[in-house]
């Protein structure tokens, strides 16, 4: 965690001047979880524009004061074709009207969905830094996570339910990445238990009859965590960053370490 803070000190040295704000050349990423990546394997004069998201406290994977040092890119075609970018980076899920808006235009795009898995993960990072000709910074980042794993894996039973929540009522099921990084540290998910594929809501009734050992959610009350409050009166109730919710790739150490410490403490 440590070392993380050093590294975005250095970023933050690197961001004195607002890059791209001319247009012309460099990255373009409308995609978040691309953000985090690129902002430690690039130096921030080659990367034009980021995604708004990570400007937002909710959605963001990087610290905010070194998002807010580039520009915000909403994820019109217009803005991004302003800035002439030599690549962008974006989500499958951008329309395919703005797709074909960029294709037009001429522009090299590399589309991206959502890594399931660590295995998966690392293979975008690597795909990543390759696109945009920085492999060696890809595999620091693939070795840091090799190195967590290492560390924080373990296979000691019992594996103690854990219902893991990554916004309001919405709890992570079976086949995602934070399904395995939870069966990494030795929890069991809770909701993968229940039937629950991928991301989605459980009933009251579920909860209640079958409840986890422990409940995993986000610092921001809501509605949804004063329910299972109701619902749990007894169940430990951990913190789980939201920042450490959005994105693999880099995320993956400091997630893998703040669920083992959870883990630890049951």
């Amino acid at each position: 965690m440590r070392r993380g803070a050093i590294l975005f000190a250095l970023l933050l040295g690197g961001c004195a001047q607002s890059p791209g704000a001319g247009g012309g050349g460099g990255i373009v990423s409308t995609n978040p979880c691309v953000d985090s990546v690129l902002v430690r394997i690039l130096p921030a004069s080659r990367i034009a524009g980021i995604s708004h998201y990570s400007q937002d406290p909710s959605a963001t994977s990087i610290p905010l004061a070194v998002a807010r040092q580039f520009r915000g890119i909403a994820g019109t075609a217009e803005e991004v074709i302003a800035l002439r970018p030599d690549l962008v980076i974006a989500s499958t899920y951008t329309p395919p009207a703005t797709q074909a808006v960029y294709a037009r235009a001429g522009l090299k795009t590399l589309l991206l969905g959502i890594p399931d898995s660590i295995a998966e993960s690392k293979a975008q990072v690597k795909q990543i830094a390759d696109a945009v000709g920085a492999p060696a910074g890809g595999a620091r980042i693939n070795a840091d996570i090799d190195r967590a794993l290492t560390r924080w894996s373990r296979k000691d039973e019992p594996s103690p339910s854990a219902l893991l929540y990554i916004s309001g009522d919405l709890a992570t099921g079976g086949s995602t990445l934070l399904n395995e990084m939870m069966t990494r540290v030795g929890f069991r998910n809770a909701a993968a238990s229940y039937g629950l594929t991928h991301t989605g809501t459980l009933s009251a009734e579920t909860i209640v009859t079958q409840p986890p050992a422990i409940v995993i959610a986000p610092e921001r009350a809501s509605r949804g965590t004063v329910l299972r409050r109701r619902l749990l009166p007894t169940t430990p109730q951990a913190v789980f960053p939201r920042v450490l919710i959005n994105c693999g790739g880099p995320t993956i150490p400091p997630a893998l370490e703040r669920l083992a410490a959870i883990r630890a403490g049951l």
